[in-house]
């Protein structure tokens, strides 16, 4: 599985961004993806995930309401739509992939678990 991820970029607080993943991978691959971020001099940490089905999304609760994790199928493509920026979403954003078939009782909030990854794209938002 390979995962490109694009459409960071600067934007004001409260504006908004879509990031795009594109994966490359085989036609009976089954992978729930996920995208992380990383602001400088802190850990990862988990943003939002979608199942392999669709049937269920997960976010982060400082995400939550504000940003929206959706699929093109035609297109393999995940994206990150991002609303109502804050400073504090400055980061590093990755998409990643985990392979499973469950919608639920994984942890998808866990970078551990995910096998693949793209490189990060920026996000800077300024106030």
């Amino acid at each position: 599985v390979q995962l490109q991820a694009f459409g960071g970029g600067s934007v004001q607080a409260g504006g908004s961004l879509r990031l795009s993943c594109a994966a490359s991978e085989r036609p009976d691959s089954i992978t729930a993806k996920g995208w992380f971020r990383q602001a400088p001099g802190k850990q990862r940490e988990f943003v939002a995930a979608r199942s392999w089905s669709g049937a269920r999304t997960y976010y982060a609760d400082s995400v939550k309401g504000r940003f929206t994790i959706s699929k093109d199928n035609a297109k393999n493509t995940v994206y990150l739509q991002m609303s109502s920026l804050k400073p504090e979403d400055t980061a590093v954003y990755y998409c990643a992939a985990m392979n499973t078939l469950l919608d639920y009782g994984v942890d998808f909030q866990s970078d551990r678990l995910y096998s693949y990854w793209g490189r990060g794209t920026q996000v800077t938002v300024s106030s």
